[in-house]
């Protein structure tokens, strides 16, 4: 199958992916919040970095390669964790990180997906990221970390950009919920969607397998009550400082927005901050993930990394992110989209398209290398 004819964007997979899965779990992967103007944001701040075309560089074929946090990486991107990934598309977390693991770059595991680190650490081979909302208990935090590492997770991400659940309208209106209550409406649009609906009755009942192993703590709750109960999405500056006198590995925050934040988690030993509105899912008011980087980028330092998520749709997009001061850059809309268009082809073709979009652009540019990005900025545009 000749997938660059096909799709040759991402937002082809978006398209085709759209039509196979069901219009109720559509809508979680694809919402933002409240009008969405957080989400308008992100690409509109995009639309606004411009490159100089510079001719006259004869042929060269750019270096995409970067390193971040000690790995060499043949590509400045990853996978990012997505909450319920196994209901985007059935056995998500298995293929994504085998992705990973193939193609040697990070995989993130959310830590309400459907597998559990166990069975997605192996396939990454080495290349694992757990990403973790903040456990309550003491005890139980603890085996989680111990779980990870055992399955070869090196790197530990803790989101702190969800200190409350947001509404996400769209999600709300769209029925989704853990656990999944189906509606007549709902199984209409899993008859509409053969490959999807077959793929998770293969895979059985998604659940939220790691959550569900610690069940004991929940007592006589619900799983969705025992999910809220279990974990704690608003960890504070302790929390950090537990984890890093815990955590044996490389430790990245994730959701920084602010350039006062910065040197704090500097001094409180994290290795890397990441970047994010969380794609406009959590606060409508909040500024263009993208809008802030430079100045995070500032008070960091030159050397610190920097990893960026929020709005990516392009090679170009993460080309501009680069130049403005990340070090990497993270999707995981665009691989569920993949998923959903081709299946396994789809999510490996979504790497193929940021390549040769990354390739063509900077070649436009005259930039050989990634580190000749930011010269290549338009200024004041």
């Amino acid at each position: 199958m000749d997938l660059d004819s096909r799709a040759p964007a991402i937002s082809d997979l978006k398209a085709r992916a759209k039509r196979r899965i069901p219009h109720f779990v559509w809508e979680y992967l694809d919402s933002g919040t409240g009008t969405e103007a957080a989400v308008a944001r992100n690409r509109a701040a995009f639309d606004r970095v411009l490159f100089e075309p510079s001719i006259l560089h004869g042929d060269f074929t750019p270096d995409l390669t970067c390193s971040l946090m000690g790995q060499r990486y043949p590509l400045p991107v990853g996978i990012s964790p997505v909450g319920s990934s196994g209901v985007m598309w059935p056995d998500a977390e298995l293929r994504l990180a085998r992705l990973a693991g193939r193609e040697g770059i990070p995989y993130g595991l959310s830590t309400v997906a459907m597998r559990t680190p166990e069975e997605t650490g192996p396939l990454a081979k080495g290349h694992g990221w757990f990403q973790l909302y903040p456990p309550r208990q003491e005890d139980i935090r603890k085996d989680m970390l111990r779980r990870a590492k055992a399955a070869g997770f090196g790197t530990l991400v803790l989101t702190v950009d969800v200190p409350a659940n947001s509404r996400r309208e769209r999600q709300v209106r769209g029925g989704l919920s853990q656990p999944i209550r189906l509606t007549p409406r709902m199984l209409w649009q899993m008859a509409r969607c053969p490959a999807w609906s077959l793929g998770i009755a293969k895979q059985g009942r998604p659940r939220m397998k790691l959550i569900e192993s610690y069940d004991k703590a929940s007592g006589s709750l619900s799983s969705v009550a025992h999910v809220g109960t279990l974990l704690r999405t608003s960890p504070d500056w302790s929390y950090v400082d537990w984890l890093r006198d815990h955590w044996e590995g490389k430790l990245v925050v994730k959701g920084v927005m602010r350039a006062a934040d910065v040197q704090p988690l500097i001094k409180a030993g994290v290795d890397a901050i990441w970047v994010s509105n969380h794609a406009g899912r959590q606060l409508d008011a909040a500024p263009a993930a993208l809008s802030a980087l430079p100045a995070i980028r500032k008070a960091a330092g030159d050397a610190y990394p920097l990893i960026y998520d929020s709005g990516i749709e392009s090679g170009l997009d993460v080309l501009r992110a680069l130049a403005l001061g990340a070090d990497f850059v993270m999707l995981g809309k665009a691989f569920h989209f993949g998923l959903g268009a081709y299946g396994d082809a789809g999510a490996a073709h979504v790497l193929e398209i940021l390549r040769k979009d990354m390739e063509s652009n900077m070649c436009q540019i005259g930039a050989r290398n990634l580190k000749e990005l930011q010269s290549a900025l338009l200024r004041g545009a």
